[in-house]
């Protein structure tokens, strides 16, 4: 069996090191081999298709879930979810898109793109948390992949 890992795509440093925090405090971490964390859409797209710095990684070993900022510089994560369901090795790997934005184009947009969830990062690190918790135990544990 291949490993288990999440990606997380997030330029913002302060929101990977809380996410990161979150994940821990709820055993999420502990669920899989690693936390892959992209800081651009290229980035992960990257890491997706074993191109680029990641050249030579088993493209065929996909994230269980990938957890990804709308509001990233340059290519944004609604460019990165496009390609990745324009990609048959790719185009059934849940995303989430977890943004700050709530502006209703943005969520119209995503699930219009084929994102599985959009969810907005709430400002209360509590509150953040508890949604990475769920998040995780949600997409690790109950639901299945194809």
């Amino acid at each position: 069996m291949g490993e288990k890992n999440i990606l997380l795509v997030e330029d913002d440093e302060d929101q990977v090191i809380l996410a990161m925090r979150a994940l821990r405090k709820h055993g999420i971490v502990a669920e899989v081999d690693e936390v892959v964390v992209s800081e651009t859409g290229e980035d992960a797209l990257d890491y997706m298709f074993g191109t680029g710095p990641y050249d030579g990684r088993d493209a065929n070993t996909t994230p269980e879930f990938v957890l990804l900022d709308v509001h990233l510089p340059k290519l944004n994560g609604l460019q990165v979810l496009e390609r990745l369901r324009d990609d048959a090795r790719t185009q059934l790997v849940p995303v989430i898109l977890f943004s700050s934005s709530n502006e209703h184009r943005d969520v119209v947009k995503g699930y219009e793109l084929g994102a599985n969830s959009y969810v907005t990062k709430p400002a209360n690190f509590e509150k953040f948390s508890e949604a990475m918790q769920y998040l995780g135990w949600y997409w690790l544990n109950f639901n299945e992949t194809p």
